[in-house]
């Protein structure tokens, strides 16, 4: 599952557009993102401002938080998840 502050409609439209086989879930008013601490001050070009922190948090079925990912980098980030959840498993 993901989350976001971006509204459901943007959601939908991502998921259809890339055929995710999991839910994004719209959180507008950082009720999520706020209890696990990813919404914060960034920085671009010198400029601050507040945004979502891309962090990944590989949960099991018991609701334990296992590992987290700080600022996971897109291409490899599938591989790190799944390696990551073997070793978990594996335990």
């Amino acid at each position: 599952m993901g989350v976001s502050p971006d509204e459901e409609k943007k959601h939908k439209k991502f998921e259809n557009k890339y055929g995710l086989p999991f839910t994004l879930i719209a959180d507008p008013t950082h009720t999520i993102i706020d209890k696990y601490g990813v919404w914060g001050e960034k920085q671009l070009y010198g400029r601050n401002y507040m945004g979502l922190h891309r962090t990944t948090f590989l949960i099991d079925e018991k609701g334990i938080i296992r590992k987290i990912f700080l600022k996971p980098k897109s291409k490899q980030h599938t591989e790190e998840i799944l390696k990551a959840w073997e070793e978990i498993k594996s335990r």
